[in-house]
């Protein structure tokens, strides 16, 4: 059963700490506030909006054009893609990415750990609305720890009686200075297979520079990424677990345009660098078997 703010802050309120909060179109929001850090999650979605270390501005990049209505996904933070990544393979009507951003999730947990770090914990599990969609019985959780670092753990159950397959990201967004001043490193000697055209490539160099519109997902790799921001004076560290395809993602100018909830000059802000599960590297879970995919999100010292 789903609660309004006033229930929730009742029930799973930390005093000082982490509080809820009604916004736009009915729309609940967990606001946390430790010795850390500070960051608003979206229960429509599961969905991180905003992270930032006491030390720094936002981590994490948040349109301003961003819708917040049911039905239209949020643009910005970390949406959780499930239980597809991209388009549906065989259903074109079928939303984007999955239906996981698109619903609410519940809260079952809210705590306090020992570090002084915030533990949220939401899930999101199969009923009449999801098998419109897809049609199994799985139960997800969304797992997040804010202190120093961010920690966004997806984990998914199958509570069916037979196997599935499912893809997935976490597809965050960055904020930098601009996209023509950032190095992003971790990628070099890798394959990548480059949506834009349809080709694979292996990267030779030893950073990543973003001068167009790019779509590439580079296959079984594990490594950690840095982004270099010598503009902000700092440099982002995206690890990752659970996840054998890392995806960076900018649309460029041209794309960019034609983006109704992303300004014009939007593309210049962010870059997606996203802990993914798909083509060859879908999960497989029998009966009762689960998988944990996340991102672990920080700064370097």
């Amino acid at each position: 059963m789903f609660l309004n703010a006033e229930e929730l802050d009742d029930k799973f309120s930390i005093e000082g700490e982490l509080g809820f909060d009604e916004r736009e179109e009915g729309m609940i929001f967990i606001s946390v506030s430790n010795k850390h850090a500070e960051a608003d999650i979206s229960l429509y979605g599961a969905q991180i909006m905003n992270f930032r270390t006491y030390k720094t501005m936002d981590i994490l990049w948040m349109s301003p054009d961003s819708y917040f209505k049911p039905g239209k996904a949020i643009r910005g933070g970390i949406p959780v893609c499930f239980p597809w990544f991209g388009p549906h393979k065989t259903d074109s009507s079928k939303p984007q990415h999955g239906f996981a951003r698109l619903m609410n999730w519940e809260v079952v947990e809210t705590a306090t750990l020992t570090n002084g770090e915030t533990l949220i914990k939401l899930q999101l599990c199969s009923s009449e609305a999801t098998k419109k969609y897809w049609d199994f019985d799985f139960c997800a959780e969304m797992t997040f720890v804010i202190g120093k670092t961010l920690t966004a753990t997806l984990k998914v159950t199958n509570t069916s009686a037979t196997q599935f397959e499912y893809s997935c990201a976490l597809h965050s967004y960055f904020s930098v200075s601009s996209i023509d001043e950032i190095k992003i490193e971790g990628l070099n000697n890798t394959t990548y297979y480059n949506q834009l055209n349809g080709e694979n490539y292996t990267q030779e160099s030893d950073f990543l520079d973003i001068k167009e519109a790019t779509t590439r997902h580079y296959l079984n790799t594990e490594s950690d990424c840095i982004i270099h921001d010598p503009v902000f004076r700092r440099s982002i560290l995206v690890s990752k677990k659970g996840s054998k395809v890392t995806t960076v993602w900018n649309p460029g100018e041209e794309t960019c345009a034609i983006i109704e909830d992303i300004p014009d000059d939007g593309f210049q802000s962010f870059v997606c660098i996203e802990a993914t599960n798909a083509f060859d590297y879908m999960i497989r879970l029998n009966p009762g078997e689960t998988y944990e995919t996340s991102a672990i999100i920080g700064l370097l010292e």
